[in-house]
This record gives C-alpha cells, sequence and structure tokens, in this order.
C-alpha cells in the first residue's frame, strides 16, 4: 500500500494523485489518499472526485501506522528520515530519483511537480485525469468552438497571488502580449480562449486581440476550466499548476505550450531549480 497527502488545489492534488499512482503501479499494490488536510480551513477541498481515478481513502490507522503523529515528530521524521523509514517527505522542488525506488507500505508527503515522477505511465494518468460527466450547456458549445478553430487557451491567475501570496510571481501584461506575439507568428487565425479569476483586468490587457473570448462562468467549477482549457490545440500558461494540467492534458503532439521562466516570487527563484518542472517541448518566455 501507498498512501500520499493531499493538499492544496486541484493542479497540486493532481500532481500528488500521479506520484503516488506511478509508484503503486510499479509495486502492483493499493495507492490510499490522506485527505485529512483538506477541508478544514474551508478553502482547499478534495477535488479529485470529478475524474476516473482509483479511488481509495487511507484509514486513520493505516496513516497513523506510516506517518508520524503530530507536527513534532514530523519535525524529528525530517531532520532524522532514517527514524522514520516508511514516510518519506518531498526533499527538494526539482525531481528526486529516489522515489521511483521507493518500496511497498510508504506515505508520500510533498508536491511532486514535475512530470518524471509519472512519465513512464503517461497513458494511465491520462485515462484516471478523464472526467466523469460529460459537458453540457454553454461548456458543451464552448468545447464545439474550441474544437473547431486554432484554438489557444490563455490562463490568468492573480486573486491569491495578489491578497496573499508572496511565494509566487506574478505574470504581468508584458509576459501575455510576447506569448500571444508567438502564437500569432506561428498559427493563422487564432481564437484565444481566456481563463482568469480577474477577468476584468484580463480583459484590459488583452483589449486589443482581434478574436478573443473570456471565460468566466464556471463559478466554483474550476474542473470545467480545466478541462476547457485542455481542448484547446495550445496553451499560454501562468505559473500555476492548474494551467500546466489544463496544457498537459492536451494529448495533441503538435501542442505549443508556453509558460513562464519565472514561477516565484525573485528572493524565491533563485534558490530554488525549476529545471523539471515543465515538459521540454514547453516553451519559457
Amino acid at each position: 500500500m501507498i498512501i500520499t497527502r493531499l493538499f492544496g488545489g486541484l493542479g497540486n492534488q493532481m500532481f500528488q494523485y500521479a506520484a503516488g499512482r506511478r509508484l503503486a503501479n510499479k509495486l502492483s499494490v493499493e495507492l490510499k489518499l490522506d485527505v485529512n488536510f483538506l477541508g478544514k480551513s474551508g478553502i482547499r477541498q478534495y477535488a479529485l472526485g470529478v475524474f476516473n481515478i482509483k479511488e481509495s481513502f487511507a484509514s486513520a490507522q493505516e496513516i497513523s501506522a506510516l506517518a508520524p503523529k503530530n507536527k513534532l515528530t514530523q519535525a524529528i521524521a525530517k531532520r532524522w528520515p532514517s527514524h522514520w523509514p516508511k514516510y518519506f517527505q518531498e526533499k527538494q522542488f526539482h525531481f528526486d530519483p529516489d522515489i521511483l525506488k521507493l518500496p511497498d507500505d510508504v506515505y508520500l508527503k510533498g508536491y511532486w511537480q514535475s512530470e518524471k515522477y509519472f512519465s513512464d505511465i503517461i497513458p494511465l494518468i491520462r485515462k484516471d485525469f478523464t472526467f466523469k460527466i460529460p459537458q453540457t450547456g454553454r461548456n458543451k458549445e464552448l468545447a464545439e468552438i474550441i474544437a473547431s478553430e486554432q484554438s489557444v487557451s490563455i490562463h490568468i491567475r492573480r486573486g491569491d497571488y495578489i491578497a496573499a501570496n508572496k511565494y509566487h510571481h506574478i505574470c504581468n501584461q508584458d509576459y501575455y502580449l510576447r506569448c500571444e506575439d508567438y502564437i500569432e507568428k506561428t498559427n493563422r487565425d487564432v481564437h484565444f480562449f481566456v481563463f482568469s479569476d480577474d477577468p476584468e483586468w484580463a480583459k484590459n490587457i488583452l483589449r486589443n486581440i482581434h478574436r478573443v473570448t473570456f471565460i468566466s462562468h464556471n463559478h466554483n467549477n474550476d474542473c470545467e476550466d480545466m478541462r476547457l482549457m485542455s481542448q484547446c490545440q495550445h496553451h499560454i500558461i501562468a505559473n500555476s499548476t492548474f494551467s500546466w494540467w489544463g496544457a498537459w492534458l492536451n494529448a495533441n503532439k503538435d501542442k505549443i505550450v508556453l509558460a513562464p521562466k519565472q514561477w516565484f516570487a525573485d528572493s524565491t527563484q533563485t534558490a530554488i531549480k525549476l529545471d523539471d518542472l515543465c515538459p521540454n517541448s514547453w516553451v519559457l518566455l
């Protein structure tokens, strides 16, 4: 049995699931999800139920057999990992190959933000992250338009990054306009589909784009925005795991994905190695 801790929003939970799924699949054992850190604050809820994943939740007894019980013992485990051999914490932001060699009966705690953690089971992860419920209404209409055109998703994330997050960099107007120019030089008659938690700001900076549709009707149903993103032919993403997955779920081998070179705030960026964050085929601007 492999247990993976879920925390954060939809994109983070998808990375955590994918890393655990790969290890469990390699060992031919069951993957179980620890969701005890979701829902308590009222902000981040369990979000993977929309997908056709292998969904099984770890019991309190199963968790306690592998993981430290409180913050003190978790701190001890982080400093002296040999004291907790079944509890594996992420050591660094970039890819750590040690996770691929772990044995059965371990507990995973980390973000695991790299395709390399599951690159050898990509078809399986794509299958798991298919949506249970078909698109309906406005989303179905938009999906049909997206499929019929040279569609490009643009994701603009501002809300929580501005309000309380000093950790992430905020992508500015210059980044999005450079990306727009890059796309339009290589594709004709493109139609941009914009997803943002700050639609007014997005409309202001992109007001001169010829063909653009702003999508803001999926209130409190962000998985539908991710699905629409994934149906576009090309992508301009923010420094967000949400739009990372929106682009990754697009299986088009000829897709163009543009991502920001700067993912974190200046004070943090220099201390974190970002080499493994985006697949090699993506273009960093």
